[in-house]
């Protein structure tokens, strides 16, 4: 076993980075004069991973959602892992969307992978581990195919694979 080689193919999000883009956002937000009186905001829950913004219409709502967006896709932040819910009207005649931050790869799209590696037919090992999928072999050279072949298909997956602890 000493003589086997890993990674872990993971789908995570940096929150510190996305609270560091609420911040950027936020002062672009204020000096914009279309989005003067909106009271806009935007709300990081890290424990909960979720982001809520708020203005004082849906249509605001949306422009704070364009420019957040705009900011997390400069950052290099992929977009595939935020989940935009609808807009809608929230109390006081303010507008709202709820958006989710989805990390760890799901166990249904796990297997998924799972089933494609097999599929290539490569001498690898994938294990399904809590979010994340431990790919082991004995080559480098076959791990190194691995990795291709999940970059390559991780459109299909909508999924934003990173590989860590390669060894």
């Amino acid at each position: 076993m000493a003589s086997d080689f890993s990674f872990d193919a993971v789908s995570d999000v940096d929150l510190n980075l996305v609270s560091e883009v609420v911040q950027v956002s936020m002062k672009e937000i204020a000096n914009r004069f279309d989005l003067k009186d909106a009271n806009p905001s935007i709300d990081l829950d890290v424990k909960a991973k979720k982001l809520t913004v708020k203005a004082a219409d849906e249509f605001k709502a949306e422009q704070v959602y364009n420019v957040f967006f705009g900011r997390l896709a400069k950052r290099g932040l992929s977009l595939k892992c935020f989940k935009k819910g609808k807009a809608e009207a929230a109390l006081g005649q303010t507008g709202r969307i709820d958006i989710t931050i989805e990390s760890g790869i799901p166990t249904d799209k796990a297997k998924k992978i799972q089933q494609a590696i097999k599929d290539a037919k490569l001498k690898v090992n994938a294990q399904i581990q809590d979010a994340q999928l431990r790919v082991s072999s004995k080559s480098k050279d076959e791990l190194q195919s691995a990795m291709s072949l999940l970059r390559n298909g991780a459109a299909g997956w909508e999924l934003d694979l990173q590989f860590k602890n390669f060894r």
